[in-house]
C-alpha cells in the first residue's frame, strides 16, 4: 500500500476465531497508519477492546444481531448457539444485518472491505466504489482441497469417492485426502441450506468469486503452491498478508489464572483448546478428560459442552471432579488463549488444530 493511508472496513464471521485474526490484521494496518473501522456484536465487543492496540486509528462500529426465531434470545456469535443445530440460523441474523451494514458504508466511504462468510458484500460494495477482499482465516491447503464446484448449488454431483482425492489441478506433492466418514461430513455440511435456499457452498463458492481479490494469513514460503491453485481456481488475485502473529497484548492475564497458574511448576500444565466452533460427541468429550486425568499433570482444558448436554458440570465423567480438583479445571467460556500460552507453566497444548491457534502456538516456539 505504500505510503498513501486508507479507509479499511473489517466484517468479519461472528466466531471469536474469526473476530480474533481479523483484528490482529487491523492492529499491523493502523501500525502502519491506516484507519480502521471493525463491525463486532455489541456485546462481544468488550472481549476485543483489550486488543485493540491502536485505539486512536481502529474504531469498532457495534451491531446489533437480530433476533431470528430458533435463536437463543441475546445471541451474537457462535459462542451463543448449539452447534451444528443453530448454526444456519445465526447466518440468517448476519444476513439481516445487511441494510446497517450498507447505510455505514454509503456514509464512510471506506476504499476496502475485508469480509467472510457474507456472499451478499461484494455486490453490495461494487457500486459504491469499494473494493472487497475475502480474508479467509482458514489455510489456502484446506480451502483448496474443500471449496469445489460441480454443476448448480442444487444439484451437487460430488460423491464421496471425489473427496477423498484432491480436485483437479491440485498440488501433486500434497498428502492431503479425506476418509469416507470426513467426505460424508463435507458434502452434508455443504448441501445444508442456510435460509432463501441458498446452501452453505454456495454462500462461501459465492463469496470467493464474487469478491476482487482473496487474502489468506500465510506466506509463500509456507503454502506457496496452494496459493497459486486458488488464485487459478476461482479467478481472483491472492494476497499473502504473512502469518500475523499477534504482537503481546497490553491487557494481564485474569488474575483467577494467574494464580492457579503460579502454583504449577515451570512447564508442568496441559492446556487444552478446541475453539469455540468445535463440539465433541459426549463419550470423545469424557475420554479426553479420562486421558488427562491420568497423566497426573495439572491440566486446563477449555471446551464448548458436548453435543447433548447444556452444561460441562452435567457432562463429567463419574467422580472426575472429586478426583482432579485439587490439579485440574474444565472451563467452558472464553480464555484469553494468547496469555495462557506465554505463561511460564505450560508445557503442552492440545489442540483441535485450528489455523489460529496453530499460528499463535508456533509463536511461543
Amino acid at each position: 500500500m505504500g505510503d498513501k493511508k486508507f479507509h479499511i472496513a473489517m466484517y468479519p464471521w461472528f466466531a471469536i476465531g474469526h473476530l480474533t485474526p481479523y483484528l490482529h490484521l487491523s492492529n499491523k494496518f493502523a501500525k502502519r497508519g491506516h484507519k480502521i473501522s471493525f463491525f463486532v456484536p455489541s456485546k462481544t465487543l468488550l472481549k476485543l477492546e483489550k486488543f485493540n492496540l491502536h485505539p486512536d486509528l481502529i474504531t469498532f462500529i457495534p451491531v446489533t444481531v437480530p433476533h431470528v426465531e430458533g435463536l437463543p434470545p441475546g445471541a451474537e456469535t457462535t459462542a451463543d448457539i448449539s452447534l451444528p443445530v443453530q448454526l444456519p440460523y445465526l447466518m440468517t441474523a448476519m444476513d439481516m444485518t445487511q441494510p446497517a451494514i450498507e447505510a455505514f458504508l454509503k456514509e464512510h466511504k471506506p476504499q476496502f472491505v475485508f469480509f467472510d462468510m457474507k456472499h451478499w458484500l461484494p455486490s453490495l460494495a461494487r457500486p459504491l466504489g469499494i473494493k472487497t477482499i475475502h480474508y479467509c482465516v482458514i489455510s489456502p491447503a484446506a480451502t483448496g482441497y474443500l471449496i469445489r464446484e460441480k454443476g448448480t448449488f442444487k444439484n451437487i454431483q460430488f460423491t464421496e469417492a471425489d473427496y477423498m482425492k484432491p480436485p483437479p489441478g491440485f498440488p501433486s506433492s500434497s498428502m492431503i485426502k479425506l476418509y469416507a466418514d470426513e467426505a460424508r461430513q463435507v458434502i452434508g455440511a455443504g448441501l445444508k441450506e442456510y435460509d432463501k435456499n441458498i446452501s452453505f457452498s454456495e454462500r462461501v463458492f459465492t463469496s470467493f468469486t464474487a469478491c476482487d481479490a482473496i487474502a489468506f494469513k500465510t506466506c509463500r514460503e509456507m503454502e506457496g503452491p496452494y496459493c497459486d491453485y486458488i488464485e487459478n481456481h476461482f479467478k481472483r488475485p491472492v494476497l499473502l498478508a504473512g502469518p500475523v502473529v499477534p504482537e503481546q497484548p497490553t491487557s494481564k492475564l485474569d488474575e483467577k489464572w494467574e494464580k492457579w497458574l503460579d502454583t504449577c511448576k515451570p512447564n508442568s500444565v496441559i492446556f487444552c483448546s478446541f475453539g469455540s466452533e468445535c463440539i465433541l460427541r459426549r463419550d470423545q468429550f469424557q475420554e479426553l478428560l479420562l486421558g488427562f486425568e491420568l497423566t497426573d499433570l495439572p491440566f486446563l482444558a477449555a471446551l464448548r459442552p458436548p453435543v447433548g448436554s447444556e452444561s460441562i458440570e452435567a457432562a463429567l465423567p463419574e467422580g472426575f471432579n472429586e478426583r482432579t480438583q485439587e490439579r485440574g479445571v474444565v472451563h467452558g467460556g472464553w480464555m484469553q488463549q494468547q496469555l495462557l500460552l506465554a505463561h511460564p507453566s505450560l508445557g503442552c497444548f492440545v489442540t483441535h488444530c485450528g489455523y489460529g491457534s496453530m499460528m499463535l502456538h508456533n509463536s511461543f516456539n
